[in-house]
């Protein structure tokens, strides 16, 4: 497992944060991030697919990316509502984890491999669409 590090492809044409073919779960606390990124280690996923994201990254690296969505752009998502989901467990000590997931049979391998490891809240980057894992 890597450190988060959020770089320009991590974003979209307004700023905010949408790092297509990666899935983003939220867990309640490091141990459980830090099983579930053992679990994905088992389950055969490379660990620089996998990337921590501390409460203190979320707040101030991703959560401030919100601050672009107020630019008169068309816009066909709910981006800046995920993120203040995401900024919303963060405040409360969540972790999360940033998993390369391309296509729907490496998202249904995550998603099984992380089964039972307390998964907060869970959301698949797609091109043009958010979809909701747990």
């Amino acid at each position: 497992m890597k450190t988060f590090q959020l770089s320009q492809d991590m974003l979209n044409l307004r700023g905010q944060f949408y790092p297509t073919g990666h899935i983003v779960a939220m867990f309640p606390s490091a141990d459980t991030a830090q099983a579930a990124a053992r679990a994905l280690s088992d389950a055969g996923l490379a660990d620089d697919d996998v990337a921590l994201i501390t409460p203190e990254v979320m707040m101030r690296d991703i959560a401030r990316t919100v601050g672009t969505s107020d630019i008169p752009l068309p816009s066909p998502g709910t981006e800046a509502d995920t993120v203040r989901r995401y900024a919303d467990f963060a405040s409360k000590g969540h972790y999360a984890l940033m998993v390369r997931a391309p296509d729907n049979d490496d998202s249904e391998r995550v998603m099984q491999a992380i089964q039972g490891h307390e998964v907060s809240h869970a959301q698949k980057y797609r091109m043009l669409v958010i979809e909701d894992l747990a």
